[in-house]
């Protein structure tokens, strides 16, 4: 699948994945400073998300073939990948699939363990906002605000509306919901057993649960050169809440 993309500076290659819902907007100026510091960054949507294609085949399995093409296609040499959450749980699947590919791996607040499932009342906002019905975004935030109380999430959520420019002039999600919504249970998923001697660096928020130490064992026991760091002061969305630290905890690790 020919992935959207965006592209900044030049030098090492560098690709980045976002989580889930997310896009490769959400990446622009941590990828612009990585660029100022002489990597050709890429930052790509996801199958499903963003401006990049959808389809009806959603899981991890794939999603490491879209990379594999992506760096075939524009023939990347030894490129670093950074990927958070579902973005890192598609590197590790890329690793695994793809070995001796990438020069070095960060993995960003996800494990390589299985997820139950915890995105209900998410899933089902989003299903709730019917676009036929609401012509305002202000309209689409009241509805999700009957599900989700924490203001960050709506306001990330928000951010995947636009315009469509069919017949029907209605707005809509760029990412493909039904989709998610069906095949929601492959994103949870654990990595199998592998052996990588890749350099990999994990980095976790100090108040998130997604690596806890006891999964240190299991990520020791995939990556036989790993590091972990903790960024303090920070949840899930480590490199959104702690921009700063989470650049010079990367840098550290590839510059």
């Amino acid at each position: 699948m020919k992935l959207a993309y965006r592209e900044f500076g030049s030098g090492q290659p560098l690709i980045i994945l976002h989580g889930l819902f997310g896009q490769s907007d959400n990446w622009n100026t941590l990828a612009k400073r990585f660029a100022d510091k002489g990597f050709h960054v890429y930052t790509l949507d996801q199958r499903n998300h963003g401006l990049s294609p959808h389809s009806s085949v959603w899981n991890y399995e794939v999603m490491a073939d879209d990379l594999k093409e992506f760096i075939d296609t524009h023939q990347l040499m030894a490129p670093i990948i950074l990927g958070h959450s579902m973005g890192g749980k598609t590197t590790m699947f890329f690793e695994q699939r793809y070995p001796h590919i990438a020069q070095k791996l960060i993995i960003a607040d996800i494990a390589p363990r299985a997820y139950e499932p915890h995105h209900d009342a998410v899933l089902k906002a989003l299903n709730a906002v019917d676009f036929s019905e609401i012509t305002t975004r202000k309209e689409a935030e009241a509805i999700l605000s009957e599900y989700i109380t924490d203001f960050g999430t709506k306001q990330f959520l928000l951010k995947n509306i636009y315009w469509k420019e069919d017949e029907t002039k209605q707005m809509a999600w760029r990412f493909d919901l039904a989709t998610i919504t069906k095949e929601y249970d492959n994103i949870g998923v654990s990595v199998n057993s592998f052996k990588s001697n890749t350099q990999t660096l994990f980095i976790r928020g100090e108040k998130s649960n997604y690596i806890t130490d006891t999964d240190e064992k299991e990520i020791a026991s995939l990556f036989s050169d790993y590091q972990l760091k903790t960024i303090a002061n920070s949840g899930h969305w480590v490199h959104a809440e702690q921009p700063d630290a989470f650049f010079n905890c990367v840098m550290a690790f590839i510059g």
